[in-house]
């Protein structure tokens, strides 16, 4: 059995430099508890070589020139702990939740599909990093010892089997404890003050004496310094939920500063679903937002707020972030939030990736992505809802319709029109419909239209020589817009010969339209 395990350091400052990758190079610290009682809960090297250290008071880190200060989130370490579950089950489909920085994976049999255990560490740390989380990754034939190694060693660390306790000698004793808490600090100082240090002079400690001073749990601590312990993993198998999360220290009234979150969130929710091999065709963005108040002469941000959504639907599914965010742009220019922004909320609804092929004697369509960029643009000039394709009601109504988003054809669908069985050589009367309507004079004898003038079209005028209805046809009566209406079909004579119309009377304004014409 081999297993694989990845484990972050300074976990809480992953989490913001998941999202803010340009403060890597800086001095980070994330602070906890409420102002102006905050403390500095985790830091990263940069911030430790500055003699920062933990439980600090943001007043006393406040005096460090060059700092970076961030407020704890349990959003973005819940979208960081997400990143690293799917770097580790794009190698693996047994995984498992060990702890919020750390998991573990069982990556027997693996070799034929990753190589060597050497290089599938390496490609474990690459696509850590590609996912925005720098981790340590470490493999041994036991899930305890690859743990102890990853937090232990920095990098990717490869221990053989019947060399974990050598390996894990020089190791503090601080690996043996996943967290912060009173059980640790109380081993801790009894090793201490019997001068032990490492793993080495821990596990070389008479077994019957660290029993009895120290209990079942240090036979176990014992045990895990040693690398003797042995489990099996318990694997999770998590919903496919692909979100990223940040929240805001200062509200965004700009769509420009938001566009640049935004393409971060997306790079991000991209190469996760990259990582499955996945793509999206549902994006959903939620902004919570604040409103502002007057209060002495001065706008400030009010407690209470709301929340702004916007769903982005696409054709086929697709997998480019440049895409993602100038549709999100333009979505936005067109329905601006209204208010300052809080807090950004994205998430990708997954799905299969498209698989197409181009056909030799089939014309060739324009990229998916393309079109839709267009349609996007089309659509914010003229409007929401009045681009797209036409769908047909199901009503009696005449020319009931909907606009419905635009999909192009497959080749299966081309294939099956071009197929079909329309002949070709028959004759076809067509209605040309006039857009608007026109508005019509009629004189009536015996009921029926005899004389017909059209005041916007000249040449629609005359006697009628032929006349063919009515047909009479109503609906939707049980709604406010409910239709009723005469229709006739006249021919009129013209200079240039005989014409025929489509001539209706609405029933409910009595008034009289020219339709179209029969080409």
């Amino acid at each position: 059995m081999s297993f694989a395990a990845i484990f972050v350091p300074d976990f809480p400052v992953e989490a913001v430099l998941h999202l803010e990758p340009e403060l890597r190079s800086r001095a980070v610290v994330v602070l906890e508890g409420k102002p102006p009682l905050q403390k500095i809960w985790a830091l990263n090297d940069n911030a430790r070589r500055t003699g920062l250290e933990i439980d600090m008071t943001r007043l006393q880190a406040e005096a460090w020139p060059d700092l970076v200060l961030r407020c704890r989130s349990a959003l973005q370490e819940s979208a960081a702990h997400a990143a690293l579950l799917a770097c580790a089950q794009s190698f693996s489909p047994r995984v498992e939740d060990t702890a919020c920085d750390t998991v573990v994976l069982d990556i027997s049999g693996m070799e034929s599909l990753f190589g060597p255990h050497a290089k599938l560490a390496r490609d474990l740390a690459r696509r850590a990093s590609d996912l925005g989380v720098e981790a340590n990754v470490a493999v041994a034939s036991n899930p305890d010892v690859a743990t102890i190694a990853a937090r232990g060693f920095s990098g990717v660390t490869v221990i053989a089997a019947g060399q974990e306790q050598e390996r894990l000698g020089n190791l503090p004793l601080e690996v043996l404890f996943a967290n912060q808490n009173n059980e640790r600090n109380q081993f801790l100082d009894t090793l201490e003050r019997w001068g032990i240090r490492n793993l080495r002079a821990f596990a070389a400690l008479p077994e019957m004496a660290i029993s009895e001073r120290l209990g079942k749990r240090g036979v176990y601590l014992q045990k895990l310094a040693r690398g003797a312990t042995s489990r099996t993993i318990v694997p999770v198998d998590p919903p496919l939920v692909f979100e990223e999360v940040v929240e805001l220290e200062c509200p965004l009234v700009l769509l420009e500063p938001l566009a640049f979150l935004l393409n971060r969130l997306l790079e991000q929710i991209c190469a996760r679903l990259s990582a499955r091999a996945l793509a999206t065709q549902e994006l959903r963005l939620k902004l919570e937002l604040g409103q502002e108040e007057e209060s002495g002469g001065t706008r400030v941000l009010a407690r209470r707020a709301q929340t702004f959504t916007r769903t982005l639907r696409l054709p086929v599914p697709m997998l480019d972030a440049k895409v993602f965010l100038k549709l999100l742009q333009l979505d936005l220019q067109a329905n601006p939030p209204g208010a300052p922004i809080k807090k950004i909320w994205l998430s990708a609804e997954p799905a299969k990736a498209r698989a197409a092929q181009g056909g030799l004697f089939l014309p060739p369509s324009p990229e998916p992505e393309k079109l839709e960029l267009t349609l996007a643009r089309i659509s914010g000039i003229v409007g929401e809802g009045k681009v797209g394709s036409v769908e047909l009601l199901d009503t009696h109504r005449p020319e009931g319709f909907r606009i419905e988003h635009f999909t192009p054809a497959t080749p299966e669908q081309k294939k099956s029109k071009a197929n079909g069985d329309l002949d070709r050589n028959a004759v076809i009367t067509a209605l040309r419909m006039f857009r608007p309507r026109l508005s019509a004079t009629v004189t009536l004898r015996d009921g029926k239209p005899a004389l017909i003038s059209c005041p916007k079209k000249k040449e629609v005028q005359g006697e009628v020589i032929w006349q063919a209805g009515p047909w009479r046809s109503s609906g939707d009566w049980w709604q406010p817009n409910s239709w009723a209406r005469d229709e006739w079909d006249i021919a009129l004579q013209t200079h240039a010969g005989v014409a025929l119309y489509r001539l209706v009377r609405d029933l409910l304004t009595g008034r009289w339209f020219v339709e179209g014409t029969y080409d």
